[in-house]
């Protein structure tokens, strides 16, 4: 269970939108200060899953360590509450050996439960979360999420309906406690004080003009198809992955299971995976603007990135 801690060392976060280019900067950061990178993606923890979710390659991974990526199975749970505890242990490491951690990714909650508290989270029994899959299986996303605008409609507003892993979320709880998900928030927002603290922290956001970061996306999204994401998920499905997982729902994956389950072509697919993706950097972007302490630089500026890095790291802690 995460526990308030109080971290000493100087830490740096870099964010942004998917496809601006943070891994690229990051390896950079990394060899230049002598950093350890620290994933903040909810989905490059899990192996198996490379292309579709950008993860950094065995080269990369071999240039500067790189913690928290291929941590669970596809059919494993992952959360912001492990990713925090998580987060702290791989840091307390990274002191312990002299380094300066760097998380990285484009994950909002997970960074604003590192940064503004993890409030205690709902144990959900395993009986309930098998029995909310059978339900997502025999009933559909569109069926739970109706149903969820009617019992939970804050949350239902909160989420998008291609978002099973929180559709799911939002179904467990309410089956194994009877009180809404909003509702747990309104009550943990109360509770605050389990927030780590920071001597040192620097947040720095990439941005670049929206349609920089559309022809970026459209060109990965080409590059993920040409690299083989329909075969990375052939063999998903081949060793026995469900293809209603929350980790196969994400974007990309649940596309390319479209496309071979024949409900659209490959250029319906590529189109509409595009399209998501879009539509999901805009939501990280509007998720990282309301992040405090958040210094945004455009992704071009690497100079300014590495001037405003030194005079952070030369700055004495508070």
């Amino acid at each position: 269970m995460n526990i308030k801690k109080h971290i000493n060392i100087p830490v740096l976060v870099l964010v942004g939108p998917t496809a601006i280019g943070k891994t690229d900067l990051s390896l950079h950061i990394a060899e230049r200060y002598g950093c350890e990178i620290i994933s903040m993606d909810s989905m490059q923890v899990y192996r198996y899953m490379d292309i579709g979710t950008a993860k950094v390659s065995k080269g990369e991974q071999e240039r500067v360590p790189h913690h928290l990526i291929d941590i669970r199975n596809p059919d494993q749970q992952y959360d912001a509450a492990q990713f925090v505890d998580d987060c702290i242990r791989v840091i307390e490491k990274l002191e312990a050996g002299g380094k300066i951690p760097l998380i990285t990714g484009g994950t909002g909650m997970y960074l604003a439960s590192l940064t503004q508290g993890l409030f205690s989270s709902v144990a959900v029994p395993e009986a309930v979360r098998q029995a909310v899959q059978q339900k997502l299986q025999e009933q559909g996303r569109e069926a739970l999420y109706t149903e969820l605008q009617t019992i939970d409609r804050d949350t239902a507003n909160r989420i998008h309906i291609n978002d099973t892993q929180r559709l799911l979320r939002a179904w467990e709880i309410y089956e194994a406690t009877g009180i809404p998900w909003s509702e747990h928030k309104k009550r943990q927002q109360k509770e605050q004080g389990r927030a780590t603290t920071f001597a040192k922290l620097k947040i720095i956001g990439l941005t670049c003009e929206r349609s920089v970061l559309y022809e970026r996306i459209a060109l990965r999204s080409s590059i993920m198809l040409e690299q083989g994401m329909i075969d990375e998920v052939e063999t998903l499905l081949a060793m026995g992955y469900d293809d209603q997982l929350p980790s196969m729902q994400a974007i990309g994956y649940r596309h390319i299971l479209g496309y071979i389950n024949g409900q659209t072509s490959l250029s319906q697919t590529q189109e509409e995976l595009i399209r998501d993706t879009r539509r999901y950097a805009k939501r990280q972007m509007t998720w990282f603007k309301k992040t405090a302490g958040l210094k945004w630089f455009d992704r071009e500026n690497r100079q300014e990135v590495t001037d405003a890095v030194d005079r952070f790291l030369d700055t004495p802690s508070e």
